[in-house]
């Protein structure tokens, strides 16, 4: 898999450009600062990543990190390389890494300045976080599996599932989710399913390779009982809305499907899943419908293959969540709802796919689509040698499926059923309908 910080040499190079870019003003603006001006930016927008134990290579936490890497930094934000954020739908989705032309204006001119730190007792608190790397606080309950998975040097991509017993005797109501991998060189994403009828168990068994867990290409080998969220590259922690909570169902297993791309070395990897419960009742489930397109045909030298699906939605709903996946062949993907009154609005824009950046991402403010609303998912596909991520040189026919050299077009959307209350033990079964 390509690394997401792979090409930092390139803006590394890029940053000999900085200071072509710095042109001066007649007027003399205020020299920005650490503490008043650069703090804040890398704070909220950088650190999450950019701190020990994270995917990132480099800490942020402080102005001695932020000042030795400011260069890069200048450079990275000027050609929107850095931060992560790769959809284009300002004010709607909540922990926002797009910087202004204003933020990125302010990082070049205080490179140009000399990264002067200002006075630090103006500057924010610089953000703390669990010594043992977790986004969303310390997890009240945390998931491995049984032991580590060894992982050949060379062949195909791995889907090996880890069969991990909870043991819970009632259910469990999860409030955040947390996804960590052991090994950021090889992980392609991660997804946790739930099984509560020993189904993973008995593939478990039978599986007799000496490695623990099972294969199982796409979906887990049997029909899962509910889903805790996944994790690829850029994901950040799922944190339910009041009143919302993931089932855990007494009993169950987690079984964390791991997708391996093989680097060219042995490695070896034991990924994390925390959770967080909820302490207060919960009166609705999140659920996940998935808008998808499985007929796909992407013949070589083609720059523009557009696929499109849609889905009619059941019930009354709120939108809490979506998460567009494509693999390296992807270019754009525009998701929308279209009401019976026939207004329409947008779900999620993406207008430049990175396959190494993605994940959920999380209304501010859940989204009313009453029932007979249609969900448009509409997404393009480069397979020319153009495309610079493209896996096949020369360029092939390329169809779904789970490999990284094949393709999908897939945009999970999670949500909460409006006249379901538990509370009042007004349930709904969406069953087929949110397939």
């Amino acid at each position: 898999m390509k690394q997401p910080f792979a090409t930092l040499a390139a803006v590394l190079a890029a940053s000999l450009l900085i200071s072509c870019l710095c042109v001066k003003s007649s007027a003399a603006p205020r020299t920005p600062t650490f503490a008043s001006d650069i703090a804040p930016i890398i704070y909220q927008n950088c650190a999450s990543c950019h701190h020990a134990g994270q995917v990132a290579p480099f800490s942020l936490t402080s102005y001695q990190d932020v000042e030795q890497h400011a260069q890069t930094i200048a450079a990275a934000t000027q050609i929107r390389y850095m931060p992560p954020w790769h959809v284009d739908n300002p004010g709607l989705f909540q922990n926002s890494r797009h910087l202004t032309a204003a933020q990125i204006t302010l990082l070049k001119e205080w490179v140009k300045a000399g990264c002067p730190r200002g006075n630090m007792k103006l500057a924010p608190a610089a953000p703390h976080y669990n010594k043992a790397g977790w986004i969303m606080g310390t997890p009240d309950a945390v998931y491995v599996p049984s032991r580590s998975y060894q992982l050949a040097a060379a062949g195909s991509d791995v889907y090996r599932c880890f069969v991990i017993h909870t043991n819970y005797p009632t259910d469990r109501w999860v409030k955040s989710v947390e996804i960590r991998p052991g090994n950021y060189h090889v992980v392609h994403h991660i997804i946790c399913y739930l099984d509560t009828s020993g189904a993973a168990r008995k593939l478990e068994a039978a599986t007799h390779d000496g490695q623990p867990g099972y294969i199982s290409f796409g979906g887990p080998g049997f029909p899962a009982k509910g889903m805790l969220g996944g994790w690829a590259p850029g994901t950040q922690p799922m944190t339910m809305p009041h009143n919302v909570g993931i089932l855990l169902p007494k009993g169950a297993d987690i079984v964390m499907q791991v997708h391996y791309h093989k680097d060219g070395k042995q490695e070896t990897d034991l990924s994390h899943v925390g959770l967080i419960f909820c302490k207060k009742p919960v009166d609705k489930k999140m659920l996940i419908m998935p808008l998808l397109q499985f007929n796909l045909n992407i013949p070589p030298n083609d720059p523009n293959y557009i696929a499109t699906a849609q889905l009619k939605v059941p019930a009354n709903v709120h939108l809490l969540s979506v998460f567009p996946h494509m693999h390296l062949l992807g270019h754009t993907m525009n998701v929308t709802c279209t009401l019976p009154s026939g207004k329409s609005f947008p779900l999620v824009t993406v207008p430049d796919w990175n396959f190494n950046w993605q994940g959920f991402y999380t209304y501010k403010k859940p989204l009313a689509v009453p029932a007979g609303s249609v969900l448009h998912l509409t997404a393009s596909y480069n397979n020319t040698e153009s495309n610079p991520f493209n896996p096949h040189n020369p360029p092939v026919m390329v169809h779904w499926g789970d490999q990284t050299t094949d393709e999908m077009c897939l945009c999970f959307i999670t949500f909460t059923v409006d006249q379901q209350h538990l509370l009042q033990n007004t349930a709904y079964a969406p069953g087929q309908n949110t397939k």
